[in-house]
């Protein structure tokens, strides 16, 4: 059997071409030839030319039928890949199909001898595709596991850039307060996640305590965590009423945040002085205060940010007395489930508080219920930030960081 020298193309999963393994020897005439794979989504007839396969081209779905060797000159389709192969001088295509599937064609052109092939050609040229089409399926698959490792390392790679970023945006310590102790723990769900806390001391010696919680999880909302961040933090640096910081930044947020994503959030400006304490909320989270004679829930209306323009938010005040103390507190705890699908529920929260003292150890008896309801092994659902204050006199200030 003579011929010009062939190529191996592969169908890609769109349905278009995409270039085979590249094939290292081919029976011509006793000799061997090199058979040069083209760029991705073309498809040779000869080592010197690459046609473009459109997905829906009728050459496919004719070839992928065919079983067996196809006659280029004799085939009568309105396709443009079949009008450039003959332009090209192609004669035969052999379908290379295995399981059912079509994975890619091998063009001959005319043979040296300029005679037709014979059918004992063709014969010749089925048993070859019949092994060459596992051969390059197996090439094709190797090839996309190869992209997929290359992509899903760049991911962590840039997971890993996004996560040490997040971590800059986080208290690096809580403030140190006479009388106060104050914990904070932070744990996303994923490698960056969309809760944040943050602390700023105000030149009166008063503090701006902020927790917050953006909508969905991962990098999307990483960075509207950052730029939510970021638009409070210079926010409490001008204004002192809490309300004013977050209808401030619903304004900005408003304007830019992504389609279906807001902002829950819970502001509070603190006097350690007096225990004194103004707040506004954004449709977060309601906080725990535990008092001598119980638990209370903080109530203050208001919208998300950036869910509505022009929104006001409600500001009240309250008093920490000696001894009594507070959870600031995202939904990632109250939202969990047990294996049968249970719900934590806010209520068990507010029992946890109310039996417990605050700081570090009411941190340590939630998270170890949640552990224990949720049960070992079981992947976090969403991310858990928790700060508490306590006025106790004396009490020094400490930080608990979470592990992401």
């Amino acid at each position: 059997m003579e011929s010009a020298a062939p190529t191996a193309t592969a169908s890609d999963d769109r349905g278009g071409v995409r270039p085979a393994r590249r094939w290292r020897r081919l029976l011509h005439s006793g000799r061997t030839q090199r058979a040069v794979a083209p760029p991705a989504n073309r498809l040779a007839a000869t080592s010197e030319l690459a046609l473009d396969v459109a997905p829906n081209d009728p050459l496919l779905a004719f070839c992928q039928q065919a079983g067996g060797a196809v006659d280029v000159e004799g085939l009568e389709l309105d396709s443009a890949a079949l009008r450039q192969l003959r332009a090209a001088g192609a004669k035969l295509v052999v379908p290379l199909v295995t399981q059912g599937e079509l994975i890619g064609l091998l063009s001959l052109g005319p043979r040296l001898s300029e005679r037709d092939y014979s059918g004992d050609d063709r014969r010749l040229l089925d048993t070859l595709a019949g092994y060459a089409a596992p051969a390059v399926r197996v090439g094709q698959l190797v090839r996309e596991q190869e992209a997929e490792l290359v992509a899903r390392e760049r991911m962590e790679q840039e997971l890993h850039v996004a996560q040490l970023i997040q971590q800059q945006f986080l208290p690096k310590r809580v403030p140190d307060l006479p009388s106060w102790h104050i914990a904070a723990f932070y744990r996303p769900a994923r490698t960056v996640g969309g809760d944040f806390y943050d602390f700023v001391e105000l030149p009166d010696g008063r503090v701006f305590i902020v927790v917050g919680d953006v909508t969905d999880k991962g990098v999307p909302a990483a960075l509207v965590m950052a730029s939510t961040h970021s638009i409070l933090r210079a926010g409490a640096a001008r204004m002192i009423s809490p309300g004013q910081v977050l209808e401030s930044a619903n304004d900005v947020l408003y304007d830019d945040i992504p389609a279906h994503m807001f902002v829950t959030c819970l502001a509070i400006v603190l006097d350690p002085a007096t225990g004194e304490i103004s707040y506004a909320n954004a449709g977060h989270d309601l906080p725990y205060v535990r008092t001598s004679t119980g638990v209370q829930e903080l109530r203050a209306t208001g919208m998300p940010l950036g869910l509505m323009a022009g929104m006001s938010y409600e500001e009240k005040t309250a008093v920490l007395e000696p001894g009594d103390s507070m959870l600031l507190h995202s939904d990632g705890i109250a939202e969990a489930h047990a294996p049968d699908r249970e719900m934590f529920g806010f209520p068990r929260l507010k029992k946890l508080v109310e039996a417990s003292r605050g700081g570090e150890a009411l941190i340590d008896v939630v998270l170890a219920e949640h552990a224990r309801f949720v049960g070992s092994g079981a992947d976090q659902e969403d991310d858990i930030t928790m700060v508490t204050l306590e006025r106790s006199a004396g009490a020094g200030a400490t930080v608990r960081a979470g592990q992401p």
